[in-house]
């Protein structure tokens, strides 16, 4: 994803910072509140490879598909290498630092002071592969580290949950999560990345998808029961029918899958589970893709699809009324529960 917030170890792009201040502002005028993410196990916005070809410890990134010759384990594993490279780690939290103690250039608020940021995330999806031991560490003291800065906020890991091969991914939610300064436990939920769904065969597969869903996500209830903790269901998705990307085509089973999920979550929030809130990937609004179907190219328009996946995905369009009115729904049922 270019243009990059940091180009080089502490060389920011004051231009996107001063437009992330912008967008704190505009939510705060609209009583919205931002999970600010720091930084990405995925390489889509540099992630932690970049930090380590930085550091010097790797000398080229293995990025995965779609890039020529890209292979997910390599990749992974590649990634969870960070947690113990110490000067990749130190620039990360230099990086961090720089954003946790920012003023506001427009509303003269620091970060810290700022309500509308409801709360920090260490990572999008961190992982620690066969690097358990020290990512777990990471974790602890890089939200120790944050609470420093800023006593004020909520802090979160940004962790998947167990994923649909916790052993192989090296997480836990209980060891991910037990820490002091971590707030609340995050779960994401990708039935279709994970095999669990096909949307050219959903008729065949979405029963048993939302099967899979449901015991997921009864599995991360228990776990944040445990931990005494808040649940946030972060992150899930659908294809449109068919798998098909063109805008105009058609999101029944989408519309569906969300009420269930959204339906789910609400039964869990309305008996006083740890279930707090939960999240659709993603909003794109009036973004479209140039080529539906397509990876991201720089000069593209930015959808609710990260680059390095097919443009059009996951996107819930400014024209996708049914699957709005499904989300307003069940946004105005939580917000009665408070």
């Amino acid at each position: 994803m270019l243009p990059a917030v940091q180009n080089a170890p502490g060389k920011f792009d004051e231009d996107l910072l001063t437009g992330l201040d912008f967008l704190l502002s505009e939510m705060g005028k609209r009583k919205m509140y931002a999970v600010v993410c720091l930084g990405n196990f995925w390489p889509w916005s540099g992630g932690w490879g970049q930090y380590m070809l930085w550091s010097k410890s790797a000398d080229s990134i293995p990025y995965p598909p779609p890039h020529p010759g890209g292979d997910w384990d390599r990749y992974q594993k590649f990634s969870a290498r960070f947690y113990s490279d110490s000067s990749a780690v130190q620039m990360y939290y230099n990086a961090v630092k720089k954003i946790v103690t920012r003023e506001n250039s427009i509303t003269k608020i620091n970060y810290k002071d700022d309500p509308t940021i409801m709360a920090w995330q260490l990572c999008n999806e961190p992982r620690g592969m066969d690097n358990q031991k020290q990512y777990n560490k990471w974790i602890d003291y890089s939200a120790a580290l944050i609470k420093q800065w800023d006593p004020n906020h909520l802090v979160s890991a940004g962790t998947e949950g167990y994923t649909s091969a916790p052993e192989y991914a090296g997480v836990d939610v209980n060891d991910n999560n037990n820490g002091p300064n971590i707030d609340y436990v995050t779960c994401h939920i990708w039935v279709e990345n994970w095999g669990w769904y096909d949307p050219k065969k959903a008729d065949l597969t979405y029963d048993s998808a939302v099967h899979k869903m449901e015991h997921y996500l009864k599995l991360h209830v228990d776990a944040a029961r445990k931990l005494g903790k808040p649940l946030v269901i972060e992150e899930f998705g659908l294809a449109r029918n068919g798998g098909d990307f063109s805008p105009t085509s058609s999101t029944t089973v989408r519309d569906n899958y969300y009420s269930k999920i959204f339906q789910d979550a609400y039964n869990y929030a309305s008996l006083s589970s740890p279930v707090a809130g939960v999240n659709f990937w993603a909003w794109s609004g009036e973004g479209r893709p140039r080529v539906p179907g397509s990876i991201w190219k720089k000069g593209d328009p930015f959808t609710g699809d990260p680059p390095h996946e097919l443009q059009g995905w996951y996107s819930v369009y400014d024209t996708d009324t049914s699957t709005q009115m499904v989300i307003k729904k069940f946004a105005e049922k939580m917000n009665s529960l408070d």
